[in-house]
């Protein structure tokens, strides 16, 4: 397994393109600049498969739809926040003066759905709420690696100060999932440099003492 980190938009969100030695490929949260994703798919010439959200705040959704018509793919979000893809309010594009929606997704999940299968990709599915109601990470086994979205970031946790967001919930996800992976997983955030479960036990400010 391979991927491929992809900074979009003026919050410079990360997209990520993880792909597999027969160049089929999942696409994970396209936030903006549909074409520029698109050009990168089609340099490696890849064949998506599927777009899976960690979670539906406007900068992780702003590109869904250009990427998905243009492949004709399923849409993977959690159940909590399905309703964010055409809420300007929840996904919090209205408050910064924009209006980003997308189409309803084609998938659900839910917090008992524990994995997800597509193609030569397993996932294990961890719920991870605090940054937003519905947050889930993508955990990728046989990579050692996690798709953390904005829940866990390099040095850094998420925010929650947006809708639904709360701090002791987003701690408790953390400790409850993230930090019990093995230490050696490398961390792909939704916005930032990567890091590993390891060096965030050892270093990250927030999680001190928890």
């Amino acid at each position: 397994m391979r991927w491929k980190k992809i900074t979009v938009g003026p919050v410079q969100e990360n997209t990520y393109i993880l792909y597999d030695s027969n160049n089929e490929a999942i696409i994970i949260d396209p936030g903006s600049e549909g074409t520029k994703i698109i050009q990168n798919i089609e340099s490696l010439k890849l064949k998506p498969l599927a777009v899976l959200l960690t979670h539906a705040h406007f900068d992780h959704i702003g590109a869904v739809d250009s990427v998905r018509e243009k492949y004709q793919l399923p849409l993977y979000i959690h159940k909590k926040e399905q309703d964010w893809l055409t809420n300007t309010k929840k996904n919090g594009s209205m408050h910064f003066g924009q209006n980003i929606t997308a189409k309803p997704a084609s998938h659900v999940l839910t917090d008992n759905d524990k994995s997800l299968k597509i193609g030569s990709f397993s996932f294990e599915v961890l719920s991870t709420p605090g940054h937003s109601p519905g947050s889930v990470s993508y955990y990728l086994k046989g990579a050692a690696a996690v798709f953390s979205g904005d829940a866990l970031f390099a040095g850094s946790i998420g925010r929650t100060d947006l809708y639904g967001g709360s701090q002791d919930t987003l701690l408790k996800s953390i400790h409850e999932k993230l930090l019990q992976l093995p230490e050696e997983t490398v961390v792909l955030s939704g916005h930032g440099p990567e890091t590993t479960i390891g060096m965030e036990m050892d270093s990250n400010p927030f999680l001190g003492g928890f």
